[in-house]
């Protein structure tokens, strides 16, 4: 097969969680653990950080990709979803997986997948695994593609475990409520591998201390750790003042991903790369600075607090959920303009309502739907807006609303593309 017919192959043939949802999803390790075992355990050949959390979790490894990187270590870094191309899912040292790579791994492995009937996701994960070992890479950051005990990524062995933060999100599928969702995410907690967890949230932080107790897992808080004392916006970076215990560790830090949330993911990143040190790693402050001045072009990162263009102002952001919208108007609201234009679109199984509910009354809306098989009609989102007070017109392309918000906004106005991971993957 070639690149595009392996990638057909891969898309139409094997259950997705972006094109059919939870469907796609399986109860258990199994299929993972076959694929691997056939490919003689690839995870167990190099050395990882595995990283999950409802929100963050896509910065915070990125950022800790960069810093490894940076600082001389030979760094794979996988991810979920990608934004426009198949092979962003899968890095060493921030170059993408090549074509010829991708297509080689499929033809090998295509009697066995067409035997386990694994899911796409399950296939990607093999292939990451089996493709960093095979080029030897010194450290590869693992993100959790959903939930964290049953995810896919699951039977690796960390150097670190890092959890960035605990909100309502895939509900059906991980629990309606904090807790519920927190045990899921603490299922990556290992034995004797030390943990950080990003956020303190006080009805869900005893679940983390009771996991790492069975597991003998040293834990730790970073925001319990770390305090940030000073942030400004500095040309094209958001610039961070952090102490420990009242004591000034990092002065006028750089982060080229500027969104006010980033002041979270910050804090976890750089307690996670405290306890790399502890246990060896040789991190020094000047690749630490270095990478998070320059995270996007080291490791490719799109869709965080994006800007897109200017008179007027466009950003997009991949905030998809009421936590993740929770922070981009935030940002919105410390960003000048005058009128503010919102496109918006997102898939059937997200809390709609939740979100639709902190949407902001004073704006004209652009509702719209992603090209794939979840994406909530156009129509539907805007009569569901309605009865929110939120107003505006529906299109069945992304294209033409913000086309229409375009023509609409005048150069002092702001238009914000978001309200789902593949509104944004469309427009960049």
């Amino acid at each position: 097969m070639s690149y595009q017919q392996t990638l057909s192959f891969l898309y139409s043939k094997l259950p997705m969680f972006t094109r059919v949802g939870a469907a796609a999803l399986k109860k258990d390790l199994h299929n993972t653990i076959e694929l691997c075992k056939a490919i003689d355990n690839p995870q167990h050949k190099f050395k990882s950080i595995h990283v999950a959390g409802t929100n963050g979790k896509g910065s915070t490894s990125h950022m800790l990709a960069a810093i490894l990187q940076k600082a001389g270590y030979k760094t794979g870094l996988y991810t979920s979803p990608h934004l426009k191309d198949f092979r962003e899912r899968i890095r060493i040292n921030g170059k993408m997986i090549s074509k010829s790579a991708v297509v080689s791994f499929v033809k090998a492995q295509k009697k066995l997948i067409h035997e386990i009937e694994p899911s796409f996701f399950e296939v990607t994960v093999a292939m990451a695994f089996d493709f960093f070992a095979k080029e030897k890479v010194d450290i590869a950051v693992i993100e959790v593609g959903l939930g964290g005990r049953l995810d896919s990524t699951n039977i690796i062995t960390p150097e670190l475990s890092v959890i960035t933060n605990i909100s309502l999100d895939h509900t059906a599928i991980l629990g309606d409520t904090l807790t519920e969702i927190a045990m899921e995410k603490a299922g990556i907690i290992k034995n004797n591998v030390p943990v950080v967890i990003g956020e303190q949230q006080l009805e869900i932080a005893e679940v983390f201390i009771k996991k790492a107790e069975l597991a003998s897992a040293p834990l730790c808080f970073a925001e319990k750790e770390l305090h940030i004392t000073h942030t400004r916006t500095l040309h094209s970076w958001l610039v961070v003042d952090i102490e420990a215990n009242g004591t000034a560790q990092y002065q006028n830090l750089k982060l080229d991903l500027t969104g006010s949330y980033q002041q979270k993911n910050i804090l976890t990143v750089l307690e996670a790369v405290h306890q790399l040190k502890k246990i060896g790693y040789r991190i020094s402050n000047e690749a630490i600075y270095t990478a998070l001045k320059n995270t996007k072009k080291i490791t490719g990162l799109q869709g965080r607090w994006q800007l897109m263009g200017k008179k007027p102002l466009v950003i997009c952001d991949t905030g998809h959920n009421k936590a993740g919208i929770t922070e981009v108007l935030k940002n919105i609201a410390a960003t000048p303009h005058q009128n503010l234009h919102m496109v918006i679109g997102m898939v059937k199984d997200k809390d709609i309502d939740g979100v639709l509910a902190i949407l902001p009354k004073k704006a004209t809306y652009y509702f719209c739907e992603p090209n794939l098989e979840r994406a909530l009609p156009a129509v539907d989102l805007q009569v569901q807006a309605s009865a929110h007070q939120l107003k505006g017109k529906a299109f069945t392309k992304v294209i033409d609303a913000v086309a229409q918000a375009k023509k609409a906004a005048a150069i002092n106005d702001l238009i914000f593309i978001g309200g789902s991971t593949f509104v944004v993957a469309e427009i960049i």
